[in-house]
């Protein structure tokens, strides 16, 4: 599948402050922005070419993928970016970007998702049964709001708007595949999320599918608590992304960190380019983004501090 939608253009309301400056798809993870997972992901997939929607905070994409003019390249793939000055919301943005996408099956996936799934199950199913569209389900993982047919394979309800709620319930990963006849179901010029053009779909006959994703791993960075796990559990040796080398990511010190030799380091920690640490100063499970400094003598347990911001009293459990 040669196309795939990413949607870049959330707000990211629940991981305030670190979304004030850029947008949810940008925040950093052990330094790298949390979309290019997602674009990584889908390259491993076979994906070739790259549509992104904007809203908040649009020239953060400028200054972290080097978008000029609506377009940008990654890792040689090019990258196309649709500005919304109205939040179009799922639907909407995706026809809003019809031209940009083209008239061929594309793949959705979340930009604030960092997955380890197998979307190459995902896209044979889509094929194999000739469906409008198929989803990417898990049977756990965070809430559970898409009945799905095994027998079938097919998606029988979501959030129970067509009386199927007795049917397994499973959770939707973000990650999905659309046929191009979806477009002629979006109204134009209409604020609309995907969920109920999939359901009146659905009430009208058409094939909406799934496939359960079990395997791999699946994380919504949705709070500062998950976006704190998600460090933690990747500064361990032996947690990996199937499509990204440990000598590649994470990394947890960039070059350029400084950290005085009295400073005290505990726990996991990531530390991007140009931060500080100085004298005495303690650093628990704590992260900084490009140019943030920790004072002297200064203690933080379970913090991040966002790009150039600095820490000069002791803190746990803060985002600066």
């Amino acid at each position: 599948m040669e196309t795939a939608f990413v949607l870049g253009a959330g707000l990211g309301t629940r991981l305030m402050p670190l979304t004030s400056e850029r947008p949810k798809p940008l925040v950093p993870v052990f330094g790298k922005p949390l979309i290019t997972f997602a674009l990584d992901h889908l390259l491993a997939a076979g994906v070739k070419r790259f549509v992104i929607n904007t809203h908040h905070k649009p020239e953060a994409y400028t200054r972290l993928l080097g978008m000029m003019d609506g377009r940008a390249t990654y890792r040689g793939h090019e990258l196309l970016f649709s500005h919304e000055d109205v939040l179009m919301e799922t639907g909407g943005g995706i026809l809003q970007a019809h031209s940009l996408i083209g008239d061929q099956p594309f793949l959705v996936h979340n930009g604030d998702v960092l997955a380890d799934l197998d979307l190459r199950a995902l896209i044979e199913s889509h094929h194999a049964g000739g469906h409008l569209a198929t989803l990417g389900l898990r049977s756990s993982g965070g809430p559970l709001h898409v009945n799905w047919d095994a027998s079938s394979g097919l998606v029988r309800d979501i959030r129970g708007k067509l009386g199927f709620g007795d049917l397994p319930p499973y959770l939707f990963t973000g990650v999905y595949v659309l046929s191009p006849e979806i477009f002629d179901f979006i109204p134009p010029g209409e604020i609309v999320s995907i969920t109920p053009i999939l359901l009146e779909r659905i009430r009208q006959g058409s094939k909406v599918g799934g496939v359960v994703l079990d395997g791999g791993t699946w994380f919504d960075l949705g709070t500062i608590t998950s976006y704190l796990e998600v460090h933690r559990l990747f500064s361990s040796p032996t947690a990996c992304l199937s499509y990204l080398p440990r000598s590649e990511w994470p990394h947890m010190q960039a070059p350029s960190a400084t950290i005085d030799p009295s400073a005290t380091l505990k726990g996991f920690h990531s530390l991007a380019e140009w931060t500080q640490v100085y004298a005495s100063a303690t650093l628990e499970d704590s992260i900084l983004w490009e140019g943030a400094s920790v004072g002297e003598g200064v203690h933080l347990r379970n913090c991040v501090l966002r790009e150039n911001q600095h820490a000069d009293r002791d803190a746990e459990g803060v985002a600066f």
